[in-house]
């Protein structure tokens, strides 16, 4: 039984309706919520150190601690993830959406709330990464289950700009936690900040996270899903036994998009600033203000890249957004000290280019059949960006001491990675994306 949605047949992209854009909407409103929920924590870390370890601790091993436990959250995703799908492919991807979300807004509020080690000892920082992993396990769970369920509610035609919004909001959650940190940082005084200032982003982000969860009871569970459960085709087994058995060429290429994905975001978005302050001698506000104007043009981009997916198909997306992206890069990371102007441009085009990640969950929301879509796209996903997102700054910054461009030709990589699969998908695209529960594959 081949199960179809929107009546689309990924040629000729149809329109959105109502419904569909208030799916959209509040998907990307909770994904964004989530993300600044989720990366918050990394602006605060020197301060939080401070105040949930022992005062007597020296600085080096406080800061090591305490992005260990930052670290927590992204060790935890996979597992995470791999349960929460596996709820959502057996009992509805609409449960698991809203479960997601509220975990991580639970958890952002202990935060906030937590006594630090003067009031509770060395129960504060173990609660604190117990909140920690909790938030992990949510972001794990969120941004596979929101591709799953955009996908399968809109025009199979649209399933690209669909994702591409998501991955907007996710991209928008960053972009607000670093400005809410700047605004804090801006605002309150370090002596103020200790004192309890910090506790402000958490609280926003948990008080808006529960209003996220309200939102997302207006919406309704995928037709896919209904479609399946009515027709009794659901998973009977292991959702993720049948992945690993039946569909680990789907897993390989979902995890190399992934790490397509995670390293553009954490090079382009997070370690760029240091990069300008050390090579070229920008202010720290400088470089701060150009990430989030390439952010900006990033946002805009990744919707433009998903649309383009569903009109040209996913190998020449690939293939010619890669290039785009390993030239643009190499232009920025090699002329960016010519002028902040010249800066300024060159990051908004990189910003432009990095977009292609906007592409990616095309190509792997298509690649899993709609019984385990959740639990493989879950699974590959969080493996992947555990493993390539937590090494992707050890690799590079490591990289520095042999080459100051180490960020350009790390990137450059990525964009051979991109074009490759490109190529692979121009003869393969319909091995690649077949999937149940879309329409012909595009290539």
């Amino acid at each position: 039984m081949t199960l179809r949605h929107g009546g689309g047949t990924g040629t000729v992209p149809q329109a959105l309706n109502r419904h569909d854009l208030r799916t959209l909407a509040l998907s990307a409103i909770g994904g964004a919520l989530e993300y600044y929920d989720f990366i918050i924590f990394v602006f605060f870390a020197s301060v939080i150190g401070k105040l949930f370890f022992p005062p007597d601790m020296p600085d080096w091993l406080v800061l090591i601690q305490t992005f260990g436990i930052f670290a927590a959250g992204y060790l935890i995703r996979p597992l995470g993830g791999i349960i929460m799908a596996h709820f959502g492919d057996r009992g509805g991807r609409k449960k698991v959406f809203a479960l997601s979300v509220f975990l991580m807004s639970l958890s952002t509020l202990g935060m906030a709330c937590l006594p630090t080690y003067a009031t509770l000892g060395v129960l504060a920082p173990i609660l604190l990464v117990v909140f920690r992993m909790i938030q992990g396990a949510a972001i794990g769970g969120e941004v596979p289950g929101a591709w799953t369920f955009v996908s399968e509610h809109v025009p199979a035609s649209r399933v690209g700009m669909a994702c591409g919004f998501l991955c907007s909001g996710f991209t928008l959650g960053i972009m607000l936690g670093s400005l809410i940190a700047a605004g804090i940082n801006w605002v309150f005084t370090p002596e103020q900040i200790a004192g309890g200032a910090w506790r402000i982003p958490f609280f926003i982000g948990g008080v808006f996270g529960l209003l996220g969860v309200y939102l997302r009871r207006w919406l309704s569970e995928t037709p896919i899903f209904t479609a399946m459960k009515e027709s009794g085709t659901l998973n009977g087994s292991l959702p993720l036994k049948t992945v690993l058995r039946d569909h680990l060429h789907g897993i390989v290429i979902s995890a190399l998009l992934t790490w397509i994905l995670s390293a553009a975001i954490v090079v382009t978005t997070l370690m760029t600033p240091t990069f300008l302050q050390r090579q070229y001698g920008y202010t720290p506000l400088e470089s701060l203000l150009a990430a989030s104007f390439g952010t900006l043009f990033l946002m805009f981009s990744a919707v433009s890249y998903g649309a383009l997916v569903d009109r040209i198909g996913s190998a020449r997306c690939f293939i010619f957004g890669g290039i785009a992206f390993g030239l643009s890069t190499f232009a920025f990371y090699t002329w960016a000290g010519v002028s902040t102007p010249v800066m300024f441009g060159l990051y908004a085009i990189m910003g432009i280019t990095t977009g292609i990640v906007g592409a990616s969950p095309y190509v792997m929301v298509r690649a899993f059949p709609a019984p385990v879509r959740f639990s493989g796209l879950s699974f590959a996903y969080n493996i992947a960006y555990a493993i390539f997102g937590g090494l992707t700054p050890l690799v590079v910054t490591s990289l520095l001491a042999v080459n100051p461009m180490a960020h350009a030709y790390y990137l450059l990589c990525i964009a051979a990675l991109a074009t490759g699969i490109g190529l692979y998908l121009r003869t393969n695209s319909a091995k690649v994306e077949g999937a149940i529960g879309f329409g012909p594959a595009q290539g």
